[in-house]
């Protein structure tokens, strides 16, 4: 077996995956290496970090691993959805919405996605004179809009509550975690009443949504959106009940994977360029350069090359999916060491992205990393900022198009300074967000 804490340490690295994960995984990885065991049998818990092992894992040999701890506990918040189901339904799900992330489809919603950009400076630019701005809930906003607009062909700015309602679920998400599911949801703790109050929302959400787009396009709408999608699909459920409720696990997580990660991504960006003024000029330059006083384009993508740089930095020290989780199905071998069948597996892309071998000062922010121009022995899989393998990230290139999008057009036309009394702390969630939020300072460029 791997090497890992024992007695009194066994019973404080236990206590740390419910209260503080990112520090557990960070100093399990200093001090024990590659390979560390944070659980003993009878219930194995396994933590790789390593390119080889995470290549193993997630693609070599992924018909051996499902869905671990974290999305496991999170079934009982979000459902089978995409991000949770296994087996044929999860085969089937995926065929289903596949076609709408395709990257012909993708390029043709560019327009779109720069339409929502520039709504969401102008928006800034209103707000200006009102004192910080709060950036996490404008992008939240931003990042919903276009999931709207792109995926689902449905303008989501009447739906007011949802981002509150995906709060109280990924509160619910990691309380199912850090208690392993032991505390009964008929329990009226605040937090799970706040849950199932959430719960009802998002669904009321949903059936609104399809009853709108029946109404509109009839019983078996042919549009090319997800949305649309969904409808054909589950109506060949022989059940009608079941097929109702898979469609509503499937809106759900798509309205929360489909914003949540990319707002992550750029709070990130935005906290991080405000700390590098020269960051912060190359990318104005850039912008400037590039698009002069046009929207972007999706042509304009590799022209944007700096930019793109500065994203792949951002989320290779806090990438939006800080933690694959996996439970193996049969026995295996990772890394010289036996991991039985049953055992928990853990792939932490926020250690993996920061291991010394393979970042030269991980902890520093330098976009230069990226530079396509500049040569690297790095192996592929030690960034995985979308996952790997076949539950590789469907909405990365969405993702990626509008984070340039908007990190281009806000560089060009505004300075977002941090307001410096709030300390800005990772909280790693379903994805890895700014914890409560992000006040900022709007200042116009012009």
């Amino acid at each position: 077996m791997p090497p890992g804490p024992h007695g009194r340490e066994l019973i404080s690295t236990l206590w740390k995956f419910g209260s503080d994960r990112l520090g557990l995984m960070s100093s399990a990885a200093h001090r024990y290496g590659d390979a560390v065991r944070l659980a003993p049998p009878p219930r194995p818990f396994y933590f790789f970090n390593h390119p080889d092992h995470a290549k193993h894992v997630l693609t070599d040999n992924s018909q051996n691993y499902h869905k671990g701890i974290g999305l496991v506990h999170a079934r009982r918040a979000l459902g089978d959805g995409l991000l949770t189901s296994e087996g044929e339904l999860w085969r089937t799900q995926r065929r289903a919405t596949q076609p709408v992330f395709q990257a012909k489809r993708i390029a043709g919603q560019a327009g779109v996605v720069a339409e929502e950009a520039a709504g969401f400076v102008a928006r800034l630019r209103a707000l200006r004179g009102d004192g910080p701005v709060d950036l996490i809930q404008e992008l939240t906003a931003l990042t919903l809009g276009v999931l709207g607009r792109t995926l689902l062909d449905t303008d989501l700015s009447a739906y007011h509550s949802i981002g509150r309602s995906f709060e109280a679920m990924q509160d619910q998400a990691m309380f199912e975690l850090a208690t392993m599911s032991m505390v009964p949801m008929w329990v009226p703790l605040p937090k799970q009443l706040r849950f199932r109050r959430a719960r009802r929302d998002l669904q009321g959400v949903v059936d609104r949504m399809v009853t709108e787009r029946v109404a509109r396009d009839g019983q078996n709408p042919d549009g090319d959106d997800a949305l649309s999608r969904l409808i054909q699909s589950t109506r060949r459920e022989a059940d009608p009940r079941r097929g109702r409720q898979r469609m509503r696990d499937e809106l759900v997580t798509l309205l929360l994977a489909g914003h949540e990660t990319t707002a992550s991504t750029l709070g990130w960006s935005f906290y991080l360029v405000d700390r590098y003024p020269e960051v912060r000029e190359r990318l104005h330059a850039e912008a400037v350069a590039v698009l002069g006083d046009r929207l972007p384009t999706y042509e304009d993508l590799s022209a944007l090359r700096y930019t793109t740089m500065v994203l792949h930095e951002v989320m290779r020290l806090f990438p939006p999916v800080w933690m694959l989780s996996r439970k193996a199905q049969g026995p295996d071998t990772v890394g010289g060491y036996d991991v039985p069948a049953g055992a928990d597996v853990l792939i932490c892309p926020y250690t993996l992205h920061r291991h010394p071998a393979f970042w030269p000062e991980p902890d520093r922010f330098d976009p230069e990393r990226f530079d396509p121009g500049r040569p690297t022995d790095r192996p592929r899989y030690a960034y995985v900022p979308f996952g790997a393998g076949p539950r590789f990230c469907v909405g990365n290139n969405l993702g990626m198009l509008e984070a340039t999008f908007v990190l281009a057009l806000v560089s060009r036309e505004l300075r977002l300074t941090r307001v410096p009394t709030h300390q800005v702390v990772p909280e790693p969630m379903l994805s890895l967000r700014v914890r409560g939020g992000l006040p900022v300072r709007v200042e116009p460029l012009d």
